[in-house]
């Protein structure tokens, strides 16, 4: 949470978040073999497009954000970040 609240404070605006923790009961947490790092608690999606987007990026790595998921098309656009320990990047 201190991570994230670290980028907020350098993006200056206020972010959506589209999807924080989830329990191990969650319908997209119990459909995979193992939990993901939202049910540890260290991942988060932000509802964010356009340039935007390429902005929390940027910042997201400089606050030490490892792994960075985009999902730019359609209505659902956002990027996930998380603390993974193997820096990766993805698109959805």
């Amino acid at each position: 949470m201190a991570r994230l609240q670290a980028l907020r404070n350098v993006y200056g605006r206020p972010m959506t978040i589209t999807s924080g923790y989830r329990c191990p009961d969650h319908p997209i947490e119990k459909a995979k073999a193992e939990p993901g790092m939202h049910a540890t608690g260290l991942a988060c999606d932000i509802g964010v497009q356009g340039a935007e987007a390429y902005e929390i990026m940027r910042l997201a790595m400089q606050a030490g954000f490892t792994g960075i998921g985009v999902q730019q098309k359609g209505s659902g656009r956002f990027i996930h970040v998380d603390l993974r320990t193997t820096p990766t990047v993805w698109s959805y």
